[in-house]
């Protein structure tokens, strides 16, 4: 298991198994890396559902349902995006809670008002609401995307600890 991410998959799977809830996520910048850290922990099938891979604009739309004009209109990286795969993901699993992550991991790959280490987040919980936020992380692509991966695993450890 990969070892600075241990405790958080450990805390989340707790409350998830405590509260009988699942949860599923769809990644493109971080390429399956967090589906990879919660299915490291044995058991996982009791709180980890599946995990969507759309790294392109396309798998995006093909697998979660996002809206190619909202694609063309804000752009992969996007609030509206991370919101939109967040759905997705719950229109496609039986999950209670969600997480889409997409953002730009460098070294290329940065437009005006998106620099390198720009990503967006986005959590939906069944029946209720989606939050997304956006964060600016510093480094290459590996430590973008390990930034990223234990950031959308402590939100969420927030986000399903504040559910009732």
């Amino acid at each position: 298991m990969d070892s600075q991410f241990i405790k958080a998959v450990r805390q989340l799977a707790a409350l998830l198994e405590s509260r009988q809830q699942v949860l599923a996520v769809a990644e493109s910048c971080t390429g399956g890396w967090v589906a990879k850290v919660l299915t490291d922990l044995p058991g996982c099938s009791a709180w980890f559902d599946r995990g969507f891979v759309t790294y392109t604009n396309e798998a995006k739309h093909q697998m979660l349902g996002v809206s190619m004009k909202t694609i063309d209109t804000f752009g992969a990286v996007s609030e509206e995006t991370v919101h939109e795969m967040a759905l997705g993901v719950l229109d496609n699993s039986p999950a209670q809670f969600s997480l889409a992550v997409s953002g730009i991991a460098g070294p290329s790959g940065a437009t005006a008002g998106k620099p390198v280490g720009t990503v967006w987040f986005g959590w939906a919980i069944r029946d209720d609401r989606v939050v997304a936020e956006c964060c600016c992380f510093e480094g290459d692509r590996e430590a973008v995307r390990a930034q990223a991966v234990a950031y959308a695993l402590r939100r969420l450890i927030e986000i399903v600890s504040a559910v009732e």
